[in-house]
């Protein structure tokens, strides 16, 4: 991994060519290089997994991830709807237990950074992939299409 100054990443991902459509892990590639950038301490969403599943798709918080991410022109523009947890597990292809393990309060002991979330991100991302990948090779071996 190539370390790099504040300027040099929030130059990369201003400059970089977007385009006119990116695929979900493009997307949580910018959320997580969006997140890296974020001076400060986000706030983790509360205690999600008490919420019922109409609740959970409507939930807000200030400073989180979510506001994060939903203050990205590119990623308005890709189609997020807004910074309802609903709209970007839709946007961002997550499982309400991908979100929970990702996003909630009680993933993180003490305070919830920028960075911290993007790594979670990342990780995620290429477990997906990863899971695609396999799934795909799998498909192709028994001589059928996924």
């Amino acid at each position: 991994m190539k370390h790099q100054t504040r300027q040099e990443m929030e130059a990369a991902v201003t400059t970089c060519p977007i385009p006119s459509h990116m695929s979900q892990h493009e997307r949580v590639e910018r959320w997580a290089a969006l997140l890296e950038m974020h001076g400060g301490f986000l706030n983790p969403l509360m205690q999600i997994e008490y919420l019922s599943p109409q609740e959970r798709r409507a939930y807000r918080g200030t400073n989180t991830p979510l506001t994060v991410a939903f203050s990205d022109p590119v990623l308005r523009e890709q189609g997020l709807k807004s910074d309802g947890l609903g709209d970007a597990m839709d946007f961002f292809g997550m499982s309400d237990s991908d979100a929970h393990r990702l996003l909630c309060d009680c993933r993180y002991f003490g305070r919830m950074t920028g960075g911290a979330v993007a790594d979670r991100l990342r990780r995620y991302a290429a477990r997906k992939r990863t899971r695609a990948n396999f799934k795909q090779a799998i498909w192709r071996f028994f001589g059928a299409t996924a």
